[in-house]
Order: C-alpha cells, then sequence, then structure tokens
C-alpha cells in the first residue's frame, strides 16, 4: 500500500517535469524504474531497504532525468513496447 502512494507522487512529480507524457505513460515509466531498480538492488546482492529506499532512487533519477525520460523511452526497446502502441508520446 505504502509503494502505491510512493508512486502516485512520483507520477505527479514525473507529469511536473515532462509535459510529453500521458498520465498512464508517466505512471508506467514509474513503476518500471521503480522495478529497474529493485531487481537490479537484488542482483547485486544487496539486502532490501524497502520501498523508502526504491521512492528516493526513483525520485531522483525523476529529477535529474525526468524531462527527457520521453525522448529515452521512445528510443529504448525494452521499454518503448511497454507504453503500447495506441497511445503514443506526445511531440
Amino acid at each position: 500500500m505504502i509503494m502505491l502512494l510512493y508512486q502516485d507522487a512520483l507520477t505527479q512529480l514525473l507529469l511536473e517535469k515532462n509535459d510529453r507524457l500521458t498520465e498512464l505513460q508517466a505512471r508506467t515509466c514509474v513503476e518500471l524504474l521503480w522495478e529497474d531498480f529493485e531487481s537490479t538492488y537484488a542482483k547485486a546482492g544487496r539486502e532490501y531497504k524497502g520501498p523508502e529506499m526504491a521512492e528516493r532512487v526513483v525520485r531522483q533519477w525523476i529529477e535529474n532525468y525526468g524531462e527527457n525520460l520521453h525522448d529515452f523511452i521512445a528510443n529504448n526497446p525494452k521499454y518503448k513496447h511497454l507504453l503500447g502502441d495506441s497511445d503514443p508520446l506526445l511531440h
């Protein structure tokens, strides 16, 4: 439940930083960044520090790169297909 609250707040932050993403795309981006962080952290053999740690890292990524995430997604096949062809990025 706390994770969903964090992700809601991060989605709103991303929408403030990047007006080229729809709300659904922003939410998907947040979820993908969150999952990538957690899986990378786990693969590195680190102890899970809870959703607070994931929230801090994803927030930092959004603060630093949020306004350009639409370009990254559009050019990265790992993510592009997850946003769906029926809901194209707003360019």
